[in-house]
Parts: structure tokens; sequence; C-alpha cells
């Protein structure tokens, strides 16, 4: 095998391949987890890690069966601590690939159509979201994609109707008793308000965003759903989207973003 000689060490071209991929997979998951306490748990346990290599290379048997037991119990622990992480890192690869994205796949082996209109849907909401963000009244839509969403619905007061501008802005209205929480939509219609979102940890978002926008983060890093956050101190609009918020949208730029988004293809539709 083709290489050269470390020292004691014979060191070949495979295994500085190796080597490449190992610390690259490292550094992207550091990536995926930098900013929240995962990334913590993350290097401790990378450093636990590093500590069982080196106590059997040494040869301390007693240190590394302590280790190893530690390594092998760590790793249920890590799957649980890292669901979301892991849910991202997924999504990551799965929007990296093509498949989905063939015309010729989309048609036969997905059953979809190859356009979808979501012009219809989205008028309502782009019209609630500009007159909430001129009036500096808050609100939070939550546009379900592919994941099911009941949980968060029955957490709220069930609205199952047709999805209009009016409606969104009686519900949004500061004298409604259905303004605070969310309201989500599913397939052009209302399906219910005042709903409890999961609120996101993330370190990095600045203190200047509220209760609002981390709802809008959490829901977006627990499911495919597109959240809308509209502040009500700024008027500013906001989308989250698989655990990534943009703030500070025109309200081009957020129908730009929604459109793209949601034409994209439905898996198992």
């Amino acid at each position: 095998m083709l290489g050269f000689r470390l020292g004691f060490l014979e060191i070949g071209w495979l295994d500085l391949l190796d080597m490449g991929l190992v610390a690259l997979l490292i550094y992207q998951i550091y990536n995926l987890v930098r900013g929240s306490v995962a990334s913590r748990v993350f290097i401790g346990y990378l450093l636990v890690y590093l500590a069982y290599l080196l106590v059997k290379a040494l040869g301390l048997n007693l240190m590394t069966t302590i280790l190893e037991y530690f390594i092998s119990v760590g790793a249920l622990a890590l799957i649980i601590i890292f669901q979301q992480e892991i849910r991202r890192f997924l999504l990551y690869i799965g929007k990296s690939t093509n498949l989905t994205n063939s015309r010729w796949i989309r048609r036969w082996l997905l059953r979809q159509p190859l356009q979808a209109d979501h012009q219809t849907t989205l008028k309502p909401i782009l019209d609630t979201c500009k007159a909430l963000s001129t009036e500096f009244s808050g609100g939070l839509l939550v546009l379900q994609k592919n994941d099911d969403l009941e949980k968060f619905i029955q957490s709220g007061e069930i609205i199952n109707a047709d999805l209009s501008k009016s409606l969104l802005l009686a519900i949004f209205s500061q004298y409604s008793p259905l303004h605070d929480g969310a309201v989500v939509i599913s397939d052009g219609r209302i399906r219910s308000a005042r709903c409890i979102l999961p609120v996101s940890n993330d370190d990095e978002l600045p203190p200047a965003l509220g209760f609002r926008h981390r709802a809008a983060l959490g829901m977006s890093e627990a499911t495919d759903a597109a959240v809308i956050a509209i502040s009500e101190e700024s008027g500013r609009l906001a989308l989250a989207i698989n655990g990534e918020l943009s703030t500070s949208l025109s309200l081009s730029e957020l129908e730009n973003r929604l459109d793209q988004y949601l034409r994209e293809p439905r898996i198992g539709h």
C-alpha cells in the first residue's frame, strides 16, 4: 500500500482519506449543534472519547474498561439529547439529494403534479401579514407541509374554517381572546388558534427577539412547518424554516421564500 512512515506509524493514503472524512463529519456535526446546549454535550463526549483512545493506546486496562462502558451507555443518551439535531442533519442530507426534485420521479413514483399553485392559499396569509405589520399587531402563523401537527392543533381552540384575511385579522385582534398563541393553517383551512408551540433554546438568538420568534424557531426545529412571526413592537416579518430564522423580511421576500418552500416535493403524497 502506498504511503509513508511517521515515526513508528505507517500511514497510507487510505488512512489519510479516512481521517479527513472523519474530521469533515465532526466539523459538520459541530456546525449543526453550534450555539446550543447540545454543542457543549457534543464537545464533552468528544473529549471523553479522545481520552478513551489515549488510555487504550497506553494499555491502561481498567480505565479502558470504564470508559468503554461509559461510551456504550452514552451513545443511547446522545440519541435522546440530539433528537432535533439528528433530524436537522437528516433533513440536510435529504435536501442535498436531487431524487425528489426529478420531474420523472415526482410524476411516476411520487404521483405528484409537476406544478403546484400556492398563490390562492398564500394571498390571504400575505395580506394578513401586511395588515398586522402595518398596525404593529403581533401574530404567529404555522403553515403545515408534511409533518403531522395534530398535537399542536389540539393544544389550541379548534376552528376548522376556510382561510380568509378577515378571519385571521379577527383572531389576532388585541381584543380577541384567541390572539395569544399561534394559528395553524393546513390545506387552505384555519385548523386551530391560540396553539402552544415548542420554544427554541438556541443561545445565538439576539436578546431583542421575543417569545414569538423563539416559538417560531422552536416549531421549525420540531417539524417541517413554515412559521411566520410578526413583531408587535416593530412590525417586522420573520420566517422560520427547518430550524433557521430569517428576520426583517419584506413582504415580497416572505412571499418568495414561502412559495419556494411550499413548492418543494411532498414526499409520500
